[in-house]
């Protein structure tokens, strides 16, 4: 129940995470689509890599850039619109709740000397999107600061609790390190004596065969 209690706090804690790829054609344009509530920070980070013939694998290209458009949907509002490099990073704040148009695009920029080839890879471009819906944006209300300091000293008993499982679970790995070279040490004197027990016995009977011999010779010559 404790474990149960703590991972709970934990994902409580934790931001909302998309994490995708997709293949599209140079210049092609590719949207994705989700609903934010008002005032809520959202950052995404994409990395786009070109399909390379002669090396036949995925690389990176310095002259590939990805323009990024973000929209609210039902005013066709635009929040953000921005030229980035082929991996990088882009972060926006909802203004209204609702459905929010998440657009990128390649474009070669400029002095390019990379030309697409309808001969290429069936898609050129690889790209990888990681999506981070973060919590409502505070302000300095009171109300808000109360939160954030609460939510403060949540993540200190969350650490605090952490620390002492990583203290019992050490406790526990040395009881069991004790335990077991107390095992092998038993193990050991075990073998041991059965070894001594075993000579002894075929000492003894070496003996008594020899003492009966003896004796039964003696018999004899009288």
């Amino acid at each position: 129940m404790r474990l149960q209690a703590l991972l709970l706090l934990l994902l409580s804690l934790l931001a909302h995470v998309k994490c995708l790829y997709f293949y599209l054609d140079p210049g092609d344009r590719r949207c994705f689509y989700e609903e934010l509530p008002n005032d809520t920070v959202v950052v995404g980070h994409y990395m786009a890599e070109v399909w390379d013939r002669e090396k036949q694998h995925f690389i990176i290209r310095d002259d590939l850039g990805i323009q990024i458009t973000v929209k609210e949907v039902k005013e066709d509002h635009l929040v953000t619109s921005s030229m980035g490099p082929s991996e990088g990073k882009f972060a926006f704040t909802s203004h209204e709740a609702g459905d929010h148009s998440i657009c990128l695009s390649t474009k070669l920029l400029n002095g390019s000397g990379y030309k697409p080839s309808p001969d290429d890879h069936e898609h050129q471009v690889r790209m990888h999107l990681d999506i981070i819906i973060g919590e409502a944006k505070p302000d300095n209300k009171p109300a808000d600061r109360q939160h954030i300091t609460d939510l403060a000293g949540r993540v200190r008993d969350l650490n605090d609790k952490l620390r002492d499982i990583r203290k019992e679970q050490q406790f526990q790995r040395e009881r069991e390190a004790e335990f077991r070279d107390a095992s092998e040490r038993a193990n050991s004197r075990a073998v041991f004596w059965s070894l001594v027990q075993g000579v002894t016995l075929i000492a003894t009977c070496v003996w008594q065969a020899s003492h009966l011999r003896t004796f039964f010779d003696h018999r004899k010559i009288r």
